[in-house]
């Protein structure tokens, strides 16, 4: 197996592993949102969604579309950082999210190297 096809291998099971985690979390939802909960300008679409519906419905989907269709991924990720300050005072501590999340942006930030 080339070094590439591992490196998606291992982004795919890491978005995987992102949604089974929003999935334990209870926030994982089976319905789409609005239309316009899409049209917002900020980043993680903070003035129209909570984070982890970004998560699901913005960065999930962006990222398997790529993966499927054998476009380039991102190079650079820095999500985790934001997890933290969405659980941050919160009663669930979305440990595990977080932990997936600091994989995920390994695995994009280091391009599969």
């Amino acid at each position: 197996m080339s070094e590439k096809a591992r490196h998606l291998d291992q982004v795919t099971d890491g978005l995987l592993q992102i949604e089974i985690e929003l999935r334990q979390l209870g926030v994982w939802q089976t319905e789409s949102l609005p239309p316009e909960a899409f049209q917002s300008t900020q980043p993680f679409c903070l003035d129209t969604m909570d984070f982890t519906q970004w998560l699901q419905f913005v960065f999930l989907e962006k990222m398997k579309a790529l993966v499927e269709a054998g476009h380039a991924l991102p190079e650079v990720s820095g999500i985790a950082p934001m997890a933290e300050e969405h659980f941050r005072g919160r009663e669930q501590s979305g440990r595990e999210l977080i932990s997936a999340l600091e994989e995920m942006d390994r695995l994009l930030s280091s391009g599969g190297r």
